[in-house]
């Protein structure tokens, strides 16, 4: 039987086992800000592409940030090889941290061969960079795995390009150091919002929300991040996909034994993510997955940032997000123990 042991999680034997893992988390910034300085081998972009494609597994990510603004159509292609119809006139990107899976590799080099300008982040020297060269490519050496980094790195570029908002790096990278200093594991529990997030979820199945795209996303890779890190179930989705799993949850027995967990019935909670100026449809979802989690005894957590990650831009609200849900996750798997 599982059970969490919230103490682990200040115990200084527990967190240096797994310095590792959280020195990568608190590294999140630094990361960014060494992406930003990628050699790049810069190719010609004259005017407005067609459409935008953004292939790998990060390319809804792109669109997220992209889309509202982007002057041409946005694609964003998570399947095998490109679009059919991608040629000259499009421009292609491919975010590919490791730079050796050969789907990649093969997907930029058709770019290259149908003459599509090509903005690649890779490593230096990879399978993927060896198929990036051609004239019309531009190549961001990186020497991170990292997919926010060189997503940032991206975002930069193309936002000098004309197609998208101005991205800064240096916003998104303050962003994470804010939040890799308020969920430090050398801050306790009593203050600390990952420790206490994880403490208030770990006897349940989470329901994570977020209400605009990139929230949404967010909320996405938040649930990944707790599944990976404790084998557990947790969900995100839409208000009208997590709305029936509200319902469906059992009221609260006033009565039952809280440490007779035998065959009890996993409750689930509700993880709301916050986020700056939340447009009119975003707060009718908000507002009745709320109601409908305070009908059935559900509960409730609203995730914000620290003041200074949250007031900047709608990436680095994106980026700060995820961190907080990575380390909730670390300290969730810290704390649970076979008994």
């Amino acid at each position: 039987m599982t059970f969490f042991d919230e103490s682990r999680l200040d115990d200084e034997v527990i967190l240096a086992a797994a310095d590792v893992r959280l020195r990568a988390l608190a590294e999140s910034g630094a990361r960014v800000r060494r992406a930003a300085l990628a050699e790049r081998e810069t190719g010609r972009l004259d005017g407005s592409p067609r459409a935008v494609v953004a292939a790998g597994p990060d390319s809804r990510l792109l669109r997220a940030v992209l889309e509202p603004t982007c002057p041409v159509p946005f694609v964003a292609w998570a399947n095998a090889g490109l679009p059919g119809w991608v040629g000259a006139l499009d421009l292609v990107v491919v975010l590919a941290p490791g730079g050796e899976d050969p789907q990649t590799a093969s997907a930029v080099a058709e770019a290259v061969r149908r003459g599509a300008h090509v903005l690649v982040a890779t490593r230096a020297g990879s399978l993927v960079a060896q198929h990036a060269v051609g004239r019309d490519t531009t190549l961001l050496e990186v020497d991170t795995h990292d997919q926010l980094a060189l997503a940032v790195l991206a975002l930069n570029v193309l936002g000098a390009y004309g197609l998208g908002p101005v991205t800064e790096p240096e916003d998104v990278a303050v962003a994470l150091d804010d939040v890799a200093i308020a969920c430090s594991p050398g801050r306790e529990l009593t203050v600390n919002p990952a420790k206490e997030l994880a403490i208030a979820h770990a006897d349940t199945t989470p329901l994570v929300w977020g209400g605009s795209v990139p929230v949404a996303r967010a909320a996405r890779r938040i649930a990944e991040s707790l599944r990976r890190a404790t084998g557990r179930t947790a969900l995100a989705g839409s208000a009208d996909q997590l709305i029936p799993l509200l319902e469906r949850a059992p009221l609260r027995d006033v009565f039952a034994d809280p440490f007779d967990g035998e065959g009890a019935e996993v409750r689930p909670s509700l993880v709301v993510l916050d986020e700056p100026d939340p447009e009119p449809i975003v707060l009718d979802d908000r507002r009745r997955l709320l109601e409908i989690a305070d009908a059935r005894g559900v509960r409730v957590d609203i995730v914000s940032l620290p003041e200074a990650a949250a007031s900047r831009t709608s990436l680095a609200h994106y980026a700060a997000l995820v961190l907080q849900g990575a380390y909730v996750a670390e300290y969730l798997g810290l704390g649970l123990v076979e008994g």
